[in-house]
């Protein structure tokens, strides 16, 4: 029975290995011709901060008004679509002006003259700090996390800089498991295997060194409560050796750093696990292609090569999916998805688009846990072993 479960595993793997087999073909995909901005070094980064400062020295000098000027990064007109990279930002994009003498911009214009110092001082000595510790410094400048979160962004967009790159860390909110182990940058080993429990992901992925992995794929989970559900079936296990993530819902730049990462290293197929919904469909997007307000570091953020695993919308007719299970379709579902349509990824997706398509004329969407409606094991025992093994992902 063990020689025959090793054939079966085998086998199971067929369509994989002749997916990587592809994959290392094109190994030398644009990794070394990309615009990689993580090369700038610590003295360039406050070289470019003191261009700001004497920027609004200079206006002082002459009794002007300083005016900070900020790339736009909520506008698809300022955002280009390449599919090797994904969506990223243009050269000739819009901008917003911050004023000093403008009572609706001045706030912000201290705002971010502050969390420039900060910066600058950690950057000069070499030291780390969390955006969370940016707005403890003084939360009543800052008035809300969120504002500091979308400040250090905006900065890293205006200096052409990644954030990590100015020393300032985010708490993750990832969790990954499965055939990986990989050095800290403070030296701390790490170890992955656990079938019982996750692994957070790294605040600082750039700092990962000497990752040791076996894994055929990765597998991106859309949902906590689905990759608990995997974790507790020891589905890294059953589906020989694999890697599994999760964002816990929209990715935070740490978790889609952590996907790239892996595909940049061990080139293996990359494969998301959502729900047959339009929400589901974004998130997918988002490591596949990218953001608009992170489209200034597509080249660092995104996995081109993620193929759409499940829940597919056409699945839900296959399997027969009890339509109790099933979930009509919300007024702001349906926007989602014709915003989603015009997307100008969706073009070179034609399957993708098909798929979306079949969503919009149900009017019907589904959790990946509408398959326990099956069998309470279904996803784990048939659905997935089944995808992987006859090649069932778009």
């Amino acid at each position: 029975s063990v020689t025959r479960r090793e054939s079966n595993m085998s086998e199971q793997f067929i369509e994989i290995d002749k997916l990587r087999v592809e994959l290392l073909k094109n190994v030398d995909r644009k990794i070394h011709t990309q615009h990689n901005h993580d090369e700038v070094s610590s003295q360039e980064v406050l070289i470019r901060i003191e261009k700001v400062i004497l920027k609004i020295v200079t206006s002082l000098s002459k009794h002007e008004a300083p005016v900070l000027v900020l790339p736009n990064r909520s506008s698809w007109s300022n955002v280009s679509f390449d599919k090797s990279v994904g969506l990223q930002m243009t050269l000739g994009c819009s901008v917003t002006m911050v004023r000093s003498d403008c009572s609706s911009t001045v706030t912000k214009f201290g705002q971010i003259l502050k969390i420039l110092s900060s910066i600058y001082k950690l950057v000069q000595s070499n030291a780390y700090a969390t955006k969370r510790d940016i707005y403890y410094n003084n939360t009543q400048l800052f008035g809300s996390q969120r504002t500091v979160d979308s400040i250090v962004d905006d900065i890293s967009c205006m200096l052409k800089v990644p954030r990590r790159r100015l020393h300032v860390l985010a708490t993750s909110k990832g969790f990954i498991s499965g055939d990986l182990c990989y050095l800290e940058e403070d030296g701390t080993r790490v170890n992955c295997h656990s079938s019982s429990s996750a692994t957070p992901v790294s605040s600082n992925v750039v700092g990962i060194t000497n990752i040791v992995s076996s894994a055929k794929f990765v597998l991106i989970v859309e949902k906590d409560a689905t990759f608990q559900r995997l974790l507790d079936d020891d589905i890294c296990s059953k589906l020989s050796p694999c890697i599994m993530i999760t964002g816990k819902g929209v990715p935070d730049v740490n978790s889609r750093l952590m996907v790239r990462k892996l595909w940049d290293t061990l080139h293996v197929p990359v494969f998301a696990l959502v729900d047959a919904d339009p929400h589901g469909v974004e998130i997918m997007s988002i490591y596949k292609y990218g953001s608009v307000a992170m489209s200034f570091e597509a080249h660092n953020l995104t996995v081109p090569s993620v193929m759409w695993l499940g829940l597919l919308p056409s699945d839900l007719q296959r399997l027969r999916v009890p339509e109790e299970s099933l979930i009509p379709l919300t007024q702001r579902d349906k926007s989602k998805l014709t915003s989603l349509l015009k997307r100008p990824y969706l073009a070179c997706q034609p399957i993708w688009y098909k798929e979306i398509e079949i969503m919009q004329q149900s009017e019907m969407k589904a959790e990946i846990q509408s398959l326990a409606s099956i069998a309470p094991d279904f996803l784990s025992r048939v659905y997935l072993p089944n995808k992987l093994r006859y090649g069932g992902w778009i």
